[in-house]
């Protein structure tokens, strides 16, 4: 098996010269684990609390919990304990010096919620998503994606170029460490796990009796409209629930950090804008399981094959600053007369435009939506496609050609 460098690799190495306590969260299988085992000293002692004596231990009685463990400490899948949130932060208090508490899980709401009461100005908190395209097949440190040009030159020296048959193979393959390491090497056979062990463990911690064989038809409902904005009816309809209990499920889903919504852009001076999300799973090859393409070749040629590049696009542009530990500043843009933009980055003060498109030649009518930015409060600068043809490009002095592999 092959261990992929991560680009958080630094930003936690950093961060530990600060901090007494680093909480990693993220979907389940990113690879939390296996990078704080590569950066941590022989010293610190892992705990996991997928083991059901230290895990009961650590809710039962969490201050002996602690005093059976010796800092510094790693304590693995940590939302099973919530309770040990307060006794870490006792434990700072009595002066627990800079990186005593590594911790991790997989239900990121709940833990950031968690530490964010207990032990807020005591713990750094990073979001740890899946591969991106940049660990895969970048060089050089991760930069958060922009449309300066000179960043734009510099993406394109550092990228691995690819063409459309390659970037759907990318999509296809998606971005979990287990498969993409080759640790696990039937594809199938992984996702079918993966999903199951989900729905087992995570999914049946949040929701009471929650019928496993219905949920996974509604992940599957949902992975048929990633990229579209969000229908609960449609998707409850699909599954034979209500709406009300869609919006729950949806809930769990988000919770979990296996779908993520980008929200609608609203100014001011903007007033015919949608109000509703639209909706994007972390990892493509999840979608492509789920939604039944059974080879790379299939997706690029099937119905979903401009919303699944569109999720790819959008998830890997989030991962380049998410693995630079800064805010993303994501939307897209559809008002009651249909007009619509893909995606809004806001950086600097500043909005960019961006259309994604499953094409190597983009034309000038794929940007004519770009001008609405232009009524709005906030300035509008650059915008771009980004799409299949395979060089940096322009359509004009103010909008540019992006290949996808370069993000």
């Amino acid at each position: 098996m092959e261990y992929i460098e991560r680009d958080l690799e630094n930003k936690i190495l950093s961060l530990v010269e600060d901090y007494a306590c680093i909480l990693i969260t993220g979907p389940r299988q990113v690879g939390k684990t296996t990078l704080l085992k590569k950066l941590m000293a022989a010293d610190r002692e892992y705990v996991t609390l997928d083991d059901l004596e230290e895990r009961r231990l650590a809710k039962e009685d969490p201050a002996l919990f602690l005093q059976m463990h010796s800092l510094p400490i790693f304590i693995d899948e940590v939302q099973y304990a919530p309770e040990l949130f307060s006794y870490i932060k006792i434990e700072i208090d009595r002066g627990a010096p800079p990186s005593s508490f590594w911790l991790t899980g997989s239900q990121s709401f709940k833990l950031m919620e968690l530490a964010q009461e207990s032990l807020a100005g005591r713990v750094a908190i990073l979001h740890m998503t899946s591969l991106s395209q940049h660990e895969l097949y970048g060089a050089g440190e991760n930069v958060p994606f922009t449309l300066d040009l000179a960043a734009l030159k510099d993406r394109r020296e550092k990228g691995r170029a690819a063409d459309a048959a390659e970037l759907f193979g990318r999509i296809w393959s998606g971005s979990l460490p287990g498969y993409r390491s080759g640790r696990f090497k039937d594809r199938e056979v992984f996702y079918s796990s993966y999903v199951q062990t989900y729905i087992e463990r995570d999914v049946s911690e949040l929701v009471s009796g929650v019928d496993k064989l219905l949920f996974r038809d509604f992940i599957r409902a949902a992975a048929c409209r990633t990229g579209q904005i969000l229908n609960v009816h449609d998707i409850a309809g699909d599954v034979g629930v209500s709406d009300d209990t869609a919006k729950r499920w949806l809930l769990v889903l988000e919770k979990s950090d296996v779908i993520f919504y980008l929200r609608p852009y609203s100014n001011n001076l903007l007033k015919r804008t949608v109000k509703t999300p639209k909706l994007y799973f972390f990892d493509t090859g999840l979608v492509a399981y789920l939604t039944r393409y059974s080879s790379p070749e299939i997706l690029e040629s099937g119905a979903l094959n401009g919303a699944i590049l569109e999720n790819y696009v959008v998830s890997e542009v989030r991962k380049t600053y998410q693995n630079a530990a800064q805010d993303c500043l994501l939307w897209y843009y559809r008002d009651k007369d249909s007009k619509e933009i893909d995606l809004i980055l806001e950086r600097d003060g500043v909005v960019h435009p961006i259309e994604i498109k499953k094409t190597a030649s983009p034309e000038r009518k794929m940007i004519a939506s770009f001008q609405i930015l232009e009524r709005g409060s906030v300035p509008r600068g650059k915008g771009a496609v980004i799409c299949m043809r395979p060089e940096l490009s322009a359509i004009d002095a103010d909008n540019y050609i992006v290949p996808v592999w370069m993000i």
